[in-house]
């Protein structure tokens, strides 16, 4: 099987979109990268298709698009860095077979990296590593590769050595190569960066780079083939093992080696886990899940999109295949591949390929289609939000519009949407950071054109429930409805959740919603 499909995954300001346009680039995906920044005139990233990305120079949408690299189809999806993002980078990393994962040179593993490795490991996703932004002062390689073995009780393998960092970056030895390449700046990193490659004892190594780093790299080197390990393929796609790799992704330098190599090891689409076992994608039938829904891709259109990843057979523009959770028969008459923004129609798909599907309203985070088997897969969790906002349009006669972008970005996952079951019927925002609820409301004004008006709530968790009685309800401080019609209390601390477990013995305080939907 040729697809590949991975994820990018970091803390915050790692480099994660640069890497992801570099990618691209050394792909032929595109002629000249992008950059995340701000400002008018200033080039922006592929992967950013939000205009609140390219204001703030952001990344806080999934985007998946496809390139075809030394024979093999590459689907990479790049997630949203900012950790009031997670719930979003967790369902596109369900649709990953591996991932990259990308350290600050100087700041090493932080904790949003943390989490997203924890994610990784709970899915038996191999883990390729990336120490980014050499050409910044960085802290010294070995400090960085011992922290990454303990942090995260990976074993680290370096595949690439640096040479020096920051102003005294001189370039990387490649182990699996015996090369040195060294380090050339040129136009902003837009452009493929040149390189010179040499052994690491060639004398003239030593005229290039000086003496004393030349000593350093030949001290570290004798260390390393001490002290490790050889490459096990076994242990990597075991996720026991991560290959290590020195770059800057913002120049170019070291992002070719990263991509060559990591496709030579990344491992083919795997099966889908269902209730009843797997499903290979050798299946002599379509299957496929959705894990992202997004709306407002398209401006000119204003339709939503589900994004689907194939899992087993063939996927053919216009089949039929059956909505395990609508219990029916769905037309998949209009396919899509999106790269950012722009979309392409497609007439197949093959498993680890992602599609767009144009959703008038049937898909949801986690459903599952097929035009053979029927079956069963556990729903993607839901984060417990921590911050709650009443909200309300500013015009009654925004209403319309008001409803409308509620239910889509809602559908989205930008924000969960609750509603009071007694009293005030406004609907009332659950967000794991504020920068969802800016986000919300900048899309809701802008895409929706309209203005809403804002009242935080003194409420700081959520539990869904279980076993609730009419008259246990009646206690409880609030409860709310979820999308699916599902009671949840909303509590102002841990010690009330304490106070309610202690007091009401039968009723059940679920941190994620209960694995069956109901209703549809």
């Amino acid at each position: 099987m040729r697809r590949r499909t991975f994820a990018i995954i970091s803390h915050p300001d790692a480099g994660k979109t640069t890497l992801t346009e570099k990618l691209l680039l050394y792909g032929g995906a595109i002629q000249e990268a992008g950059s995340v920044k701000t400002g008018k005139g200033r080039d922006h990233a592929a992967s950013d298709w939000m205009e609140i990305e390219r204001q703030r120079g952001i990344s806080i949408s999934s985007s998946a698009m496809q390139f075809e690299y030394q024979g093999q189809c590459i689907n990479l999806l790049d997630t949203p860095g900012h950790q009031d993002f997670s719930e979003d980078t967790y369902r596109t990393l369900v649709a990953a077979d591996s991932a990259l994962m990308l350290i600050d040179g100087a700041k090493g593993v932080e904790p949003q990296t943390i989490k997203l490795f924890k994610v990784c490991r709970e899915r038996g996703i191999p883990i390729v590593t990336v120490v980014n932004k050499m050409d910044r002062p960085a802290r010294d390689p070995l400090d960085l590769m011992d922290e990454v073995e303990k942090v995260l009780g990976i074993q680290v393998i370096p595949w690439t050595w640096p040479i020096g960092s920051g102003p005294e970056f001189r370039g990387v030895y490649e182990s699996g190569r015996g090369e040195v390449q060294l380090f050339e700046r040129n136009q902003s990193g837009k452009k493929r960066a040149g390189m010179k490659v040499t052994g690491p004892n060639d004398p003239s190594l030593v005229e290039q780079i000086g003496v004393s780093a030349h000593e350093k790299l030949v001290e570290e080197l004798s260390l390393l083939e001490g002290a490790m390990d050889p490459f096990d393929l076994e242990l990597f796609l075991a996720g026991k093992q991560s290959p290590l790799f020195f770059a800057s992704a913002v120049t170019n330098f070291g992002v070719e080696a990263i991509l060559q190599r990591f496709i030579d090891i990344s491992p083919p689409p795997g099966p889908l886990p269902t209730i009843d076992g797997e499903v290979p994608p050798t299946s002599n039938f379509f299957s496929g899940f959705v894990y992202k829904v997004a709306a407002n891709m398209d401006r000119n259109h204003r339709d939503r999109i589900a994004f689907l990843r194939v899992t087993s057979g063939r996927f053919e523009r216009g089949m039929s295949a059956y909505h395990m959770r609508l219990e029916r028969e769905v037309r998949l008459s209009h396919p899509h591949r999106f790269f950012g923004q722009e979309r392409v129609t497609i007439d197949e798909a093959f498993p680890g390929d992602v599609i767009g599907l144009i959703n008038p309203g049937i898909f949801r985070v986690g459903d599952v289609i097929s035009d053979g088997r029927r079956l069963e897969v556990r729903n993607f969790p839901r984060f417990a939000p921590e911050i709650f906002v009443q909200v309300r349009p500013k015009d009654p006669s925004m209403s319309k519009g008001f409803n409308k972008g509620l239910t889509q970005l809602g559908e989205e996952g930008v924000v969960q949407v609750f509603y009071p079951k007694v009293g005030a019927r406004e609907p009332i925002l659950g967000a794991i950071g504020e920068l969802q609820v800016q986000v919300f409301k900048h899309r809701l004004e802008q895409e929706y054109k309209v203005e809403i008006v804002m009242a935080r709530k003194g409420l700081s968790r959520a539990r869904w429930l279980g076993n609730l009685s009419a008259e246990t309800e009646e206690l409880l401080p609030m409860v709310v409805l979820d999308e699916a019609r599902r009671p949840v209390a909303l509590f102002n601390s841990e010690f009330e959740i304490d106070y309610a477990k202690k007091r009401y013995k039968d009723l059940e305080l679920l941190e994620h919603p209960p694995s069956q939907e109901e209703g549809n």
